[in-house]
């Protein structure tokens, strides 16, 4: 028998340690070379915390400072340096697309779709969940800066598709989940299929041509899902991740560089909805933004931040979730009653430290929790279906052929066991005596 080395044995634990529950054997040793061959990924990131925390407090400007909101007058009028930078802080979604790229294509190796699944259903709602009836309750009490209509928005909301049924949205910031959750089923057809290298790269290809092919006026159905606009910075996110986890190459920097000319030139499009809104502003600042956006990406990817370890940056990530739920309408309400009482400045930088104390608090007290216990439920649920399949599988389903049911997983497992053990005793019989 062929000796294994005791380092890449111990490579194979590792990698066998690491799987998921149920994973299927045969699928990892399929997998095993692939990889076996891919960098180190322990290391939790901050940097890329870091940039996470940045693009929030972008979009956080932006509407503090750029919008009407609470104000009741133009921001340029109250805040004028402030709102020359901060009417760019929108820039700040599509940040968060390519980061988003990059973290769920970096953490769904190795996952079945099930485990896929669980992952992105316990990350988004369980926060989402709460924030959606607080922010609902702060606008329904004090209407001045927003209106619900009812509490069957509310609940309506709740299920994030508000927008497939033209429902309006509780807080504005909750259309660009909308966004995220297609990118989450999109990238599903990669896990279907079991993610490999070779199919992520694929999926960049396809979504790409699509996105190119659903450009034009009007709305459709292939326009909707596969966002032409916003779908650059997720597959450069993905082909960012891809240089993390295995190694840059011409291949996938023509990827990047491809999304990032289609990022820029489609920047028009949102620059032109802005100053049709009133907001006058010189495109080359938000081209410049994007440029800088994919440098810093390419700076992660290639892994010269790893040396950064500032203790804060990894509990600041995990507050900007919370913090873009909970901001705005929030935020705004607050502005308004307070702006007379508080100079304009101090009242923005206020309300931004007040928005980031709740945001911790709902984090550490609401969405961890919440995200365990939904994991866990999840995690029963899918574990049920898969000893259910398990059990019966196919052996319910006749063969038309033949009239008769296929056995199932289980009992191929026991007929394969039997066969064995009666090959070993045959094998016992046969020696010679002495």
């Amino acid at each position: 028998m062929p000796q294994v080395s005791s380092h890449g044995g111990a490579a194979l634990a590792e990698y066998l340690s690491g799987l998921p529950d149920g994973t299927d054997m045969g699928y990892a040793r399929q997998d095993a070379p692939e990889r076996l061959q891919q960098k180190s990924l322990a290391d939790r990131d901050h940097a890329l915390d870091g940039f996470r925390l940045l693009a929030a407090l972008m979009v956080v400007c932006y509407h503090y400072a750029a919008l009407y909101g609470g104000w009741g007058c133009h921001p340029r009028v109250v805040l004028p340096g402030l709102y020359t930078v901060a009417r760019y802080g929108w820039l700040g979604v599509e940040f968060f697309f390519m980061i988003s790229g990059f973290a769920v294509c970096l953490s769904a190796w190795g996952r079945s779709l099930g485990d896929y699944a669980i992952s992105r259903a316990s990350r988004i709602y369980p926060a989402y969940w709460v924030a959606v009836p607080l922010t609902a309750s702060v606008v329904i009490i004090w209407p001045q800066v927003r209106h619900v209509s009812g509490w069957e928005v509310v609940l309506v909301n709740l299920t994030m598709v508000q927008e497939l049924l033209e429902v309006p949205s509780v807080d504005g910031v909750y259309w660009t989940l909308f966004a995220e959750l297609k990118f989450y089923l999109l990238f599903a057809l990669v896990i279907a299929f079991g993610i490999t290298y070779r199919k992520c790269v694929l999926f960049c290809g396809v979504w790409q041509l699509a996105g190119l092919a659903g450009v034009g006026e009007g709305g459709n159905s292939v326009k909707e899902w596969v966002m032409p606009g916003f779908a650059p910075y997720f597959i450069a996110g993905i082909a960012f991740s891809l240089m993390r986890r295995f190694a840059p190459n011409a291949l996938l920097w023509f990827i990047v560089a491809f999304s990032c000319v289609l990022a820029e030139h489609r920047l028009g499009e949102r620059l032109a909805a802005h100053r049709e809104a009133g907001h006058s502003m010189p495109a080359w600042p938000a081209q410049l933004a994007v440029l800088a956006a994919f440098t810093v990406m390419a700076i992660i990817a290639l892994g010269w931040l790893k040396s950064v370890r500032w203790c804060w940056l990894a509990p600041a990530g995990a507050l900007t979730y919370p913090l873009y739920l909970i901001h705005q309408h929030i935020g705004m309400t607050l502005i308004y009653a307070l702006r007379d009482h508080l100079p304009a400045i101090p009242l923005v930088l206020g309300t931004i430290v007040g928005v980031m104390g709740a945001s911790w608090a709902m984090h550490r007290f609401c969405e961890r929790p919440l995200s365990a216990w939904f994991r866990r439920a999840l995690q029963t649920g899918i574990d049920q279906i898969r000893r259910a399949m398990d059990e019966t599988g196919p052996a319910h389903k006749s063969s038309p052929a033949r009239g008769r049911r296929l056995p199932g997983p289980s009992e191929v497992r026991e007929a394969t066991r039997h066969r064995l053990s009666k090959s070993a005793l045959g094998h016992r019989s046969n020696r010679p005596v002495r």
